[in-house]
């Protein structure tokens, strides 16, 4: 009985490196840096905190690429938080039309007010219509949005300049590990 125990102890441990072993070196950056934006942001407002433990989920894009000239696009791969936990790799396409020119690089965070939320994040081909607005996060300017249709959207300029009155969405899609 008990070398049987230790076989299944074993086969557990195996599965579990290989499952971390089978993360891309990609995966693995975006993993990275998604740690290193969640303190970012901690750091630049430390309110944010409360986000980061209340809310049921948390899909944290730390590199978002934006840029256009009338018609303009931004994307980005991310890490989907549960609970605190990283469940999966998400990633995020945007398309908008409208006054716009120039360019930025951006942490996005989009935090889900409910497991429900976060469960139709995770079926795929979630969207945001126009109607979800995003909360400049800039330090010394304390963070208080509120949710709207379950979730609360929030980025941080990194670097760049963009001027921008547009319309459009996002479309997400997600992998769990």
């Amino acid at each position: 009985m008990k070398k049987i125990k230790h076989v299944i102890a074993l086969l557990l441990v195996g599965s579990l490196g290989l499952t971390a072993s089978a993360q891309s070196e990609k995966d693995q950056k975006i993993l990275a840096d998604a740690d290193e934006a969640v303190a970012t942001l901690l750091k630049i407002d430390p309110k944010m905190k409360d986000y980061f433990d209340k809310s049921a989920g948390a899909a944290v894009f730390p590199n978002v690429g934006k840029g256009g000239f009338i018609v303009g696009g931004a994307s980005g791969n991310g890490v989907l938080y549960e609970y605190g936990k990283k469940v999966g790799m998400c990633s995020l396409k945007k398309i908008s039309v409208g006054l716009q020119a120039g360019g930025e690089a951006l942490i996005e965070v989009i935090f889900f007010e409910t497991k429900a939320d976060v469960e139709k994040f995770k079926e795929g081909d979630y969207e945001f219509d126009a109607g979800i607005s995003a909360t400049a996060i800039t330090a010394g300017a304390s963070v208080d949005a509120e949710y709207k249709d379950g979730v609360a959207v929030f980025t941080h300029t990194k670097g760049g300049l963009m001027g921008d009155i547009s319309v459009g969405g996002q479309k997400f899609e997600y992998k769990a590990f």
